[in-house]
């Protein structure tokens, strides 16, 4: 024997030896893990293929047409740098199952060993499962075609399914061969109604909680195994990775929470039947659900389907949808690309424009019913700027008006500084930067000023500008030494100013590094060092002051190995920042401090998830966090699915609450929706609108002569844009 082919031997024989003494890694501290968005926001602009959207009860969810490819992922983009699945969780569920039960066994989801090769028998029980099924549309015909091969999934590691009487089964991977079934036969759920269960799984309790009433609960003997290896496994959303088995109901969520029994994250709720942890934006986008008797005198059809609003898109996934303009007067029915008029209201008031007029107040009467104002966020410029843009900062010079100066990546171009005139904003001022990623203003007592973060190779320095009203442009004052400066923040502390910058890395590979705070000196009228702060690749700063106490959060993104770093609390105790608190954090890119009433809250953006060599999820969640007065210190209080998020804006219209995100990356795409969310009081934030976005950085609320707007930077194109926000 060679002595290579001797090492390679002794090198197996020491890894199945280390794997078979307890080195497998629990996948444990994971997020709730949205399944269904995993699978339909690949692409956010269509639908993947194997599914189509379908309304029922005025409710959204998908519907199955085939086990296409496209619905099943490697369980490792999700279960990240572990081996086992974890040994407690919850499986939180949306879907409604018609009022015929299942014909034979259908899989909500279910997760398999690597594939193997069919046996000629099951290869005939396919086929004839697919003949029985011809009754399905022309397209899953064609679907059905591409599926069929030889090549059949492994065996079932866990799987969640409804039998032919209608009963759900949870089913894993036991110590033998077989799957062991834990049936809940009290639970019938094929009623043509939407139900949401919570399934918690623990040690030796199963329990299952059916539009937050009371749970059905089932105590084995036989333990949930805590060695339930996923290596090379697959997730399959809807079936069970073929024709048979096929779920034949609509899935409106489907969400993995790790290590918690989640049925208090969603319940009690005011709709009990459609409570939601994480539902898919495609899917939220829904009319009022009403009671029978509630809902206005027109048809079911167009109650369900008929939406309000000044502008709304059409595509293929509007087809069939019904749009009425207030202001036109008009209806319009979406064909899958364009609007086709219906009627619309022109000229003096005829018999034509009262029967419109008289639909109007049916229809908005429904929506006003439980929402008294409507919501419309309108393009209102598109700014072509001279590079890519990391960052925006909008603010006010006394005597000249509202400024937005925007951070471009190219050196050769600079950085610019825009003026708000009634057309939008005009270039004022261009300034020398180098890869500049971050602008900060602020004041000290009259007087406006400016810093920049500066990145670009060999600038390990940034520079604070100060406005001259003289020359009524903004000056160099001070250069500061910087390293990959990501971000400043500028505060008032017993009437002393402080500056903190947030230093990324020095040199290529060194994360773990100072960040400083810097404060005023009077006497020679420059910023002198105050602290320094070990930080790990730091993104971000946010300061914020609670009653006498003055905070200073740090959003740490990587540590030279891993994402999964702590983001630090500090407060300001003796004339220095003390450590008050420390966050799980993955990527921390940005903390936005609000307030609602007298609560205070802190959301972060969760940049991606990265271990060693391991591959990046970009699609996670990120979480707000509440303080918690009597415990003094943030608890977690919503967490909510984010693409590769680098920025939260939160803002109020009147009495309303809102939060943007910017999602800037999904692992495919840049061009994708950033999302606007409304607070909705013990609901916390909920989707309202949708906003197409390229490789979105930043966003910025102002407001200006009564109208209120927000602009967001791209940091993958050459423009930014403006949006007029319009309350009814």
């Amino acid at each position: 024997m060679s002595v290579q082919m001797f090492l390679l031997l002794l090198l197996w024989s020491l890894r199945v030896t280390d794997t078979t003494t307890g080195t497998w890694r629990q996948c444990a501290d994971l997020l709730p893990l949205d399944l269904l968005s995993f699978v339909l926001e690949r692409d956010t602009s269509k639908l993947v293929p194997g599914v189509h959207m379908k309304q029922a009860l005025g409710v959204r969810g998908v519907h199955f047409l085939s086990p296409d490819a496209p619905l099943s992922f490697s369980s490792s983009q999700i279960l990240v740098n572990c081996d086992l699945f974890p040994k407690e969780f919850s499986i939180i569920s949306t879907f409604k199952v018609n009022h015929s039960t299942p014909k034979r066994n259908e899989y909500i989801f279910s997760l398999l060993e690597a594939k193997t090769v069919k046996s000629a028998e099951e290869v005939v029980e396919d086929t004839l499962g697919m003949e029985m099924m011809r009754n399905f549309s022309g397209e899953a015909q064609q679907a059905k075609k591409k599926t069929r091969s030889h090549e059949e999934p492994g065996r079932l590691i866990l799987g969640l399914k409804l039998s032919q009487n209608g009963r759900l089964h949870f089913l894993f991977k036991g110590q033998g061969e077989a799957a062991e079934p834990r049936v809940f036969r009290d639970a019938r759920l094929a009623d043509n109604e939407w139900h949401t269960l919570v399934l918690a799984i623990g040690r030796h309790h199963t329990r299952l909680t059916v539009d937050c009433k009371s749970p059905l609960e089932i105590t084995s003997s036989r333990p949930f195994p805590s060695d339930l290896n996923i290596q090379r496994s697959r997730f399959h959303i809807g079936s069970r990775g073929r024709w048979k088995g096929l779920f034949s109901g609509l899935l409106r969520q489907l969400v993995l929470v790790p290590n918690s029994d989640a049925t208090h994250q969603i319940c009690p709720s005011l709709d009990p039947q459609l409570a939601a942890l994480s539902i898919p934006p495609l899917l939220l986008d829904r009319p009022v659900r009403r009671k029978q008797s509630d809902r206005p005198k027109v048809s079911s059809e167009a109650a369900q389907r008929v939406s309000v609003a000044l502008e709304r898109s059409c595509s293929e996934l509007q087809q069939g949808q019904m749009w009425f303009n207030p202001l036109r007067k008009g209806l319009y029915v979406c064909n899958g690309s364009v609007w086709i008029t219906v009627l619309e209201g022109r000229g003096s008031r005829s018999m034509h424009e009262q029967v419109l007029f008289l639909f109007s107040l049916l229809v908005t009467s429904s929506f006003h019913a439980e929402r008294e104002r409507l919501d419309y966020v309108l393009e209102h410029q598109v700014l072509t700027t001279s590079s890519e843009t990391h960052d925006v900062e909008v603010f006010q010079v006394p005597g000249l008006g509202l400024m937005a100066a925007m951070a471009h990546r190219s050196p050769a171009s600079g950085s610019a500084l825009y003026l708000w005139t009634q057309s939008g904003f005009q270039l004022y001022q261009n300034i020398s930067t180098h890869g500049a990623l971050a602008w900060r203003h602020f004041r000290m007592g009259k007087k406006v000023f400016l810093v920049v973060s500066n990145s670009g190779a060999g600038a390990d320095f940034s520079v604070v500008y100060k406005w001259s009203n003289r020359r009524k442009r903004f000056v160099h004052l001070q250069t500061l030494q910087t390293f990959c400066a990501r971000d400043w923040e500028a505060f008032n502390i017993e009437q002393h100013s402080y500056l903190a910058v947030a230093n990324h890395r020095q040199g290529d590979n060194n994360h773990t590094i100072n960040s400083v705070i810097y404060r005023w000196n009077r006497s020679i009228k420059s910023f002198e060092v105050h602290q320094m702060l070990l930080t790990s690749g730091a993104y971000d700063w946010e300061f914020f002051t609670v009653g006498p106490y003055h905070f200073l959060v740090v959003a740490n993104a990587f540590d030279g190995v891993t994402t999964s770093v702590d983001s630090i609390i500090y407060v300001w105790i003796n004339g220095k920042f003390q450590v008050f608190q420390t966050i799980k954090t993955f990527c921390a890119t940005d903390w936005e401090m609000f307030r609602i009433g007298s609560r205070v809250f802190l959301v972060v953006a969760n940049g991606h998830r990265l271990h060693g060599n391991g591959p990046s999820q970009y699609t996670i969640n990120s979480t707000i966090y509440e303080l918690d007065m009597s415990g003094q210190l943030f608890v977690r209080f919503q967490d909510i699915v984010t693409h590769s998020a680098v920025d939260w804006e939160f803002f109020s219209l009147g009495e309303e609450h809102f939060l943007v995100v910017a999602n800037s990356y999904n692992g495919e795409s840049y061009s994708l929706n950033s999302i606007l969310y409304r607070w909705q009081g013990y609901e916390g934030f909920v989707p309202v609108h949708w906003l197409p976005t390229i490789g979105c950085s930043d966003w910025e609320f102002f407001s200006s002569n009564g109208e209120s707007y927000l602009i967001y930077s791209s940091a993958k194109a050459p423009l930014s844009k403006v949006f007029k926000l319009k309350t009814y």
